[in-house]
């Protein structure tokens, strides 16, 4: 009987110690779940926003619908809300900072961009502005009135008087016909006026002859045109004949530059197009002139093209031999989109820049260059005409993005098709367990990474789980970082001997420590 109450007591002991071991799970899942909403709406109290969601800084790329301890570090997560920094590729900027970081801003506008040529030449005669006086007849200089080469004469200006012993034979018979009555003597004076034409006598000299009736053996010689006397052949005294060059006379109104251009931009330069030149001679002035020719032939030691520029020259400023830098002016072409060429940051595999938007918010785009040319770049794609854009700053800002977790930073993101592979990352370790898209392994150190021994997942290639090795197996693995931030197992495979380590709990991760005496 005793027995029998004895069974009855533990039966009943047992029955209330089971409902109370239910009474105090379903408590402390109710607290768990309560916790967690409590978080949320915590949260939402303190900020008026409802998180977007949660996310570990420092693994940005990977998000969360509800708060807690990030699997990557021991920390919490952090929540994310519509419209903050990142959230949208773009970060926030006060005032503040703005002034400090000395951001300045420019629009981006539509135009046409200049060929940007800019070439070296020197100052010649314009060949077709020349004029050249020669003796008409034999005779002898008696007088010179220009002495010197380069002497500037203005056109009518006496150069030299000739005296022409073969004219007074001409003129004399001339005058005779003329003196002559009766008869048909018509035909004798237009045959004497015709013999001193071919002596050289031009019609203002026939004509002086015959409105003086005497005879003029001499005839001074005048320039025909404004310049400078380049050539001089007479000298006072000399004997002259027919044909022999006195002066050669260019004029200065207008003058060459044969500039240097470069084979590889030769194909911007055409004939007709505007130029502006200036001289270190000449300090302050710009010369107005278009191009005359592009000149066939390459110098081969200086794998350049001649072009001939025509320049017009007010007052004779510019002389031959001068120095003078061309700068092509053309602007031929549709209207592009330009920015100035400050505003474009080069990575080398891509081109960036920062656009300013409202609010004081930041984003970098990626934009494809065209041309360049006097400080403005065009932009092919990327932009659009009226937006704002950095001028200075942009690396300050890119560091501001960076401490922010932005996942759009210049650093990280690739365009299209040229993003470089992930690295590989070599661990060994156990096999702890084989999931459906993850398998946990307790590995050592991770160098390269930075890791010491831990036991966590990492997610299967999209074939599937390893069918090579199971739970239980030391093996040795390849990973590497995915876009989500997640680490994929690229390679495994098992081994015979991996050290033993022991398992420590840091941080919610199961840590290693090398086991007792053990080679550091």
């Amino acid at each position: 009987m005793k027995n029998k109450n004895i069974l009855a007591a533990i039966a009943a002991i047992a029955v209330v110690g089971g409902g109370y071991g239910a009474y105090r799970f379903g408590v402390h899942q109710g607290m768990q779940s309560t916790s967690d909403n409590g978080a949320t709406a915590q949260v939402a109290s303190d900020t008026g926003k409802k998180p977007l969601y949660w996310h570990d800084p420092m693994v940005p790329g990977q998000k969360f619908d509800k708060p807690g301890k990030s699997p990557f570090m021991d920390m919490q997560l952090v929540p994310v809300y519509a419209g903050a920094d990142g959230d949208d590729g773009s970060i926030a900027i006060s005032p503040r900072v703005q002034q400090n970081l000395g951001v300045r801003t420019a629009i981006v506008t539509a135009g046409r961009l200049p060929s940007g040529v800019v070439a070296v030449g020197s100052v010649a005669y314009n060949d077709r502005d020349v004029a050249l006086v020669q003796a008409r007849s034999n005779g002898f200089i008696e007088r010179l009135y220009v002495r010197a080469a380069l002497d500037p004469v203005k056109r009518g200006q006496p150069l030299a008087d000739l005296y022409v012993p073969d004219w007074i034979a001409a003129q004399e018979e001339y005058l005779a016909a003329r003196r002559m009555q009766g008869g048909d003597t018509a035909s004798l004076v237009d045959g004497a006026r015709q013999r001193m034409r071919l002596a050289g006598m031009t019609d203002a000299q026939i004509q002086l002859v015959e409105s003086s009736g005497k005879v003029h053996p001499r005839i001074t010689i005048s320039a025909p045109i404004n310049g400078v006397v380049a050539e001089l052949g007479a000298r006072e005294g000399m004997t002259v004949v027919l044909g022999a060059p006195l002066f050669r006379i260019n004029g200065l109104s207008t003058v060459w530059v044969n500039a240097d251009v470069p084979e590889n931009v030769a194909v911007k330069v055409r004939p007709g197009d505007a130029v502006e030149a200036r001289s270190p001679a000449i300090p302050g002035s710009v010369f107005k002139g278009k191009v005359g020719a592009v000149l066939p032939e390459v110098d081969t030691a200086t794998r350049t093209l001649k072009a001939r520029i025509e320049l017009a020259n007010p007052g004779g400023q510019l002389v031959p031999g001068m120095f003078a830098t061309i700068t092509f002016a053309s602007s031929r072409g549709a209207e592009v989109l330009l920015v100035p060429s400050e505003a474009v940051i080069q990575t080398g595999t891509r081109s960036v820049v920062i656009l300013a938007q409202d609010g004081g918010k930041f984003q970098p785009v990626d934009v494809e260059l065209g041309g360049e040319s006097n400080g403005q770049t065009e932009i092919l794609k990327g932009l659009n005409v009226g937006q704002k854009i950095v001028l200075s700053g942009q690396f300050l800002l890119d560091s501001e993005a960076s401490l922010k977790g932005t996942t759009t930073r210049m650093g990280d993101v690739q365009p299209p098709g040229s993003a470089p592979e992930a690295p590989l990352h070599h661990g060994q370790g156990k096999v702890e367990r084989i999931g459906k898209d993850e398998v946990t392994i307790s590995h050592g150190p991770i160098s390269t990474l930075q890791w010491g021994a831990m036991t966590m997942g990492f997610k299967t290639a999209p074939s599937g789980p390893p069918r090579n090795v199971g739970v239980g197996d030391r093996v040795a693995f390849d990973i590497k970082r995915r876009d989500d931030g997640a680490f994929e197992i690229v390679a495994i495979s098992p081994v015979a001997d991996v050290p033993v380590t022991n398992d420590k709990a840091i941080g919610g991760m199961k840590m290693r420590t090398a086991p007792t005496g053990a080679t550091k």
